[in-house]
């Protein structure tokens, strides 16, 4: 592969949508074509290279910029970057796409409804939010701009993981 058609899959979402999973499925679909893949999780970059952030509006906007700059690098040696984070803000996101190239970015919106992120609740974020043990909780106190025109929207309680694979593929 050339580092041209190297591609980031940037996947934001509320919390508990998927975005890992997919991410995950994904990265192994690529990997069984032979084609080198990297996934970036939010949740992973905050234990390390993102440690020192903290929730609030510019700190997040920090992590995502950090993100971007590092599918950047992947693409440029030709790795395909799948990334998967929050990155609730529509502004944040535009400048991770300018940082990666427009035109090797696909967004994909995980819009799993609310209802569905706070039934599934893996690390019990939702839980502490609601009742003030947790601030700053996106989709709770804190806003997620949904993208308004993303290359893919992909509902993970209404559709299954293979076939959203496969749809993640042609994007």
């Amino acid at each position: 592969m050339k580092p041209e058609t190297a591609t980031t899959w940037w996947l934001t979402g509320l919390p508990g949508s998927g975005k890992t999973t997919l991410a995950q499925a994904l990265a192994a679909a690529l990997r069984e074509r032979g084609e080198p893949a990297c996934v970036i999780d939010g949740d992973e970059l905050r234990t390390g290279l993102c440690k020192d952030l903290g929730f609030d509006e510019a700190s997040r906007a920090e992590n995502v910029r950090r993100a971007a700059h590092l599918a950047h690098m992947l693409n440029a040696n030709a790795i395909h970057a799948v990334v998967a984070m929050v990155s609730p803000a529509s502004a944040a996101r535009a400048a991770a796409y300018a940082t990666i190239g427009v035109e090797r970015c696909q967004e994909i919106h995980v819009s799993t409804p609310l209802e569905i992120c706070e039934q599934r609740d893996p690390k019990g974020l939702y839980a502490k939010a609601r009742t003030n043990q947790l601030t700053q909780m996106t989709g709770i106190q804190a806003a997620y701009e949904a993208p308004v025109a993303p290359t893919l929207r992909i509902d993970t309680s209404q559709t299954k993981l293979p076939a959203v694979v496969q749809q993640l593929l042609r994007a």
